[in-house]
């Protein structure tokens, strides 16, 4: 199967000790089969590796003190790859933040979770234009609804520049039957979901549909077509897909307010508020399904 992605993919790369909120940090690692039974083969480092394992449920990693990955140097640097190459890294280590998205045709993205991402997805203007990257070992389905063409349509009235972002919002929330509901509701199930960072629900409760930031349309535009690209494409019907969008259009709103409260006025400073969103909910099912 042919896979694609956004023209932005092939502007990522990972900054390791450059990135100021390492995915090595805070997260606990899920080791797949094959990496585990390369491990055990290895000599040498191969040892520290198989050392730093729990086999408790699902083979994962110990974190160690601040929770960080028992691989992680003090420079910020990876032990595995430094030692045995990144072709020793678990699937989750190698993958991240990547995503794919399975139609009649498999679609790779970034995640932003990571900061980096973030800031190349919400610099980067052409978010409809997609390259072919590669092949991936998957077989064609048949699909009876094609998310992708519905995002195309989607897209076309986010990109309507002869209108202003609020008005292209509001023929969107009209056409797709999507009611941006009440506040109190909405801080009701925010103030109720699971969080990595305790202070996030603070910062989550201060949503508002009325919170809106001056100067920030255009990288609010990318951020809506990312959620929307990530969580739309494989809906399976129209129904599926205007549920969808209402999540993607809430996420839109949180990030709006989150930037009128912390007063973002940069990209950079936006990046790292909406990576705060994906990780808080993006990166949690249970959450992701509580908002949906």
């Amino acid at each position: 199967m042919k896979l694609y992605a956004p023209e932005y993919y092939n502007n990522f790369e990972c900054i390791a000790d450059k990135c100021d909120h390492s995915c090595c940090i805070g997260w606990e690692i899920d080791i797949d089969e094959e990496s585990y039974e390369k491990y055990k083969k290895l000599g040498g480092y191969g040892l520290s590796i198989i050392n730093s394992i729990s086999t408790e449920d699902v083979p994962h990693f110990k974190l160690c003190a601040g929770d960080r990955c028992p691989h992680l140097d003090e420079k910020g640097l990876c032990n595995i790859i430094l030692n045995v190459g990144e072709d020793y890294l678990c699937d989750i280590c190698r993958e991240h933040p990547r995503f794919y998205n399975y139609t009649k045709v498999c679609e790779l993205g970034l995640g932003m979770s990571c900061r980096e991402a973030a800031r190349i997805i919400l610099s980067s203007p052409n978010y409809d234009t997609f390259e072919e990257v590669g092949m991936v070992d998957a077989e064609e389905y048949e699909i009876y609804f094609d998310g992708r063409e519905e995002r195309k349509k989607l897209y076309t009235l986010l990109q309507d520049h002869s209108l202003d972002y609020n008005t292209r919002l509001a023929n969107i929330y009209r056409i797709y039957g999507i009611d941006a509901g009440e506040d109190g509701k909405w801080l009701e199930r925010i103030n109720g979901l699971e969080y990595l960072d305790s202070a996030h629900r603070d910062l989550f409760g201060n949503y508002s549909v009325k919170k809106r930031p001056e100067g920030m349309d255009e990288y609010l535009e990318r951020a809506l077509a990312y959620f929307i690209y990530r969580h739309c494409t494989e809906a399976y019907d129209e129904e599926d897909f205007s549920f969808r969008l209402g999540f993607c259009l809430f996420c839109e709103r949180l990030l709006a307010s989150l930037a009128v409260t912390e007063n973002a006025k940069t990209v950079t400073e936006l990046a790292v508020l909406a990576s705060i969103i994906s990780e808080e909910i993006e990166y949690s099912e249970d959450n992701t399904e509580a908002l949906k």
